[in-house]
């Protein structure tokens, strides 16, 4: 009887012991749950990817390129100087150089054909998107008659927004074409 007596004991000791982990892991489930939940709900993008246009051509010069990396999206930015200007931007199968015409190939699964209704007097330099999520490759298709494409190749068709912004203090404005990571 004492071998059972201090059997029993240690049997219980490890239920409970056991009902502790278990228990333990329930608690810690919801709140990792609700992490997860509100990433996901914080990287929500309910953008699309059919094609984003706005009309107005301004006066002023597409005068640099920039790519960022954020926490649901990539970011590619064009600098300009002047009122912030109209803009097309869309998948297409071909992305094609402004004034020849000719194919512009890009890395990537999928290709937006992003255009600013502004010129630019240079070639700004292409941003490197080497280790982006989304991003695969920015090349520059030329700029012509006041208009001026690039060609972004992406991981996949995903999806997208366009907004621009101005800043009368010093006459410069961007366009900003965020890409998703995923749908």
């Amino acid at each position: 009887m004492s071998s059972s007596a201090t059997t029993r004991p240690t049997h219980r000791a490890v239920r409970a012991l056991s009902a502790l982990a278990v228990s333990a892991a329930l608690v810690g489930a919801p709140a990792a749950l609700g992490t997860a939940s509100a990433q996901a709900a914080t990287c929500s993008t309910p953008w699309g990817s059919t094609a984003r246009t706005s009309t107005p051509m301004t006066t002023g010069r597409v005068t640099g390129v920039r790519a960022g990396r954020h926490a649901c999206y990539d970011r590619l930015v064009l600098d300009m100087t002047g009122r912030a200007p109209g803009w097309d931007v869309r998948y297409v199968g071909t992305v094609y150089a402004d004034g020849s015409g000719l194919p512009v190939p890009v890395a990537g699964g999928a290709r937006l054909s992003v255009m600013a209704r502004k010129g630019a007097t240079s070639v700004p330099s292409m941003p490197s998107v080497t280790g982006f999520s989304t991003f695969r490759q920015v090349r520059w298709a030329g700029s012509f008659e006041g208009q001026t494409t690039l060609a972004l190749g992406v991981r996949a068709r995903l999806p997208f927004r366009v907004s621009s912004t101005y800043d009368a203090t010093t006459n410069r404005s961007r366009v900003v074409i965020d890409v998703a990571h995923r749908w």
